[in-house]
């Protein structure tokens, strides 16, 4: 009999647990200390218990049972820890189905999987190998945030940080014959200065080089691909540049070669040339035809630079005389739009392309130095006028002094 209302009793608790919604999971795991708390803790901020997922959806059980032995049984689908092998798929099991998924959000892939098993980690996790990265090592486990949360660990902003929690460990990275300095490296580089200081996130993290879900180092085939997704004009210069041709017989990965992977330094015109550090002089010797090309085109931009300084001087000196010379200031700054485009047209390798632009800009600068020596001789013109002005007043004043003297006079008649 008393089994009979303990049975009674618990029924009637789970079916009021069903009618208001209780969540036992929560409610017992927030009621324990230490490890088995901080699940329940970290959930309050999960972006699944905002869309109203729960524990049930990734654990199984029963939520709704007050009897843990109930609620947590293998006849109620309880699931209890995830093997890291099956993460994946759990996670899949909504995230593949674009009817949920595009529900909350639409534009929303739903091949994070499939991508994911293209990877080498995906691969490596495939064959056994649990260490490997996968879904909760970079997303979280209880406590996912959307991306765009400044606290989510893929936020652009602490995504380099989340991979290098693996990447720049040592111990962990020994087994794969994989450097650890990548992040270091990155925390260098313009990308990074552009990332956090400046707030650029759409600024190169690891994920925009090597992919997300799907990440893979890039290979040497495409690693001009992998920065032509941003710097579009530069690829297609290199594209067909003499340098393409011979980097692809050699197998040497193009944009490294002169800029670096993780930490790419803001280029200036110190890598052109035949001067000591010019990276020209690490392929091309003495009586190389690419050394004098380069040397022709550093010369060449070091002359437009020149002319483009000389004329904004004049023009700024004759500005602060008190000249109209906006016109050709504005104009000048096309000379410079030639200058830049100048040093972009380098990466084509191609002396002709670039001579063209620094003759265009070599004109404006031409024409802005005789804007400033023109406002400069009517500048003088004026000066020259105004004391010419200034000495007939002083003159008239004077003979008109003299001339008044000469009537205050004693004796003088009037």
């Amino acid at each position: 009999m008393t089994a009979i209302r303990l049975a009674l009793l618990g029924a009637l608790a789970g079916a009021l647990a069903a009618q208001s919604g209780m969540d036992t999971c929560v409610g017992c795991h927030g009621a324990l200390e230490g490890p088995l708390a901080k699940p329940a803790a970290a959930f309050e901020a999960d972006v699944h218990k905002a869309r109203g997922f729960s524990c049930v959806n990734c654990h199984g059980g029963d939520p709704t049972v007050l009897d843990p032995a109930a609620s947590m049984s293998r006849a109620r689908g309880f699931k209890g820890k995830i093997d890291r092998r099956a993460t994946p798929g759990l996670c899949a099991s909504c995230h593949n189905d674009a009817t949920l998924i595009h529900r909350f959000n639409p534009r929303q892939r739903v091949d994070q999987l499939a991508q994911y098993r293209t990877s080498v980690h995906g691969r490596r996790l495939a064959a056994g190998d649990t260490r490997v990265a996968n879904c909760v090592d970079c997303h979280g486990v209880h406590g996912i945030r959307e991306v765009r949360d400044p606290l989510s660990p893929v936020h652009p902003l602490r995504l380099p940080e989340t991979c290098a929690r693996c990447h720049s460990d040592s111990d962990r990275m020994k087994g794969y014959g994989i450097v650890t300095d990548q992040f270091e490296k990155y925390r260098r580089s313009v990308h990074w200065e552009a990332l956090s200081r400046r707030g650029d996130l759409s600024a190169p993290s690891c994920a925009t080089c090597h992919g997300n879900h799907g990440a893979a180092p890039p290979g040497v085939a495409t690693v001009v691909h992998v920065c032509g997704s941003c710097h579009v004009v530069f690829e297609n210069l290199f594209a067909k540049s003499p340098h393409k041709k011979a980097f692809d017989e050699l197998g040497i990965p193009g944009c490294v070669v002169c800029h670096g992977n993780h930490e790419v330094a803001r280029p200036t015109m110190a890598l052109v040339g035949v001067q000591p550090g010019s990276l020209c002089l690490n392929c091309h010797g003495e009586s190389d035809k690419g050394r004098q090309a380069a040397a022709f085109m550093r010369s060449r931009i070091d002359e437009l630079a020149t002319a483009l300084d000389g004329s904004e001087e004049i023009l700024k000196r004759a500005e602060r005389s008190g000249m109209e010379v906006s016109p050709a200031l504005v104009e000048l700054s096309h000379g410079r739009e030639s200058l830049i485009r100048a040093k972009v047209e380098l990466h084509g390798f191609d002396p002709v392309l670039v001579d063209g632009s620094v003759k265009k800009g070599l004109g404006i600068a031409a024409a802005a130095h005789r804007a400033g020596e023109k406002a400069l001789q009517e500048r003088d013109f004026r000066r020259k006028g105004l004391l010419m002005s200034l000495a007939t007043i002083a003159v008239t004043m004077a003979a008109l002094w003299l001339a008044l003297r000469e009537l205050e006079r004693p004796g003088k008649k009037g």
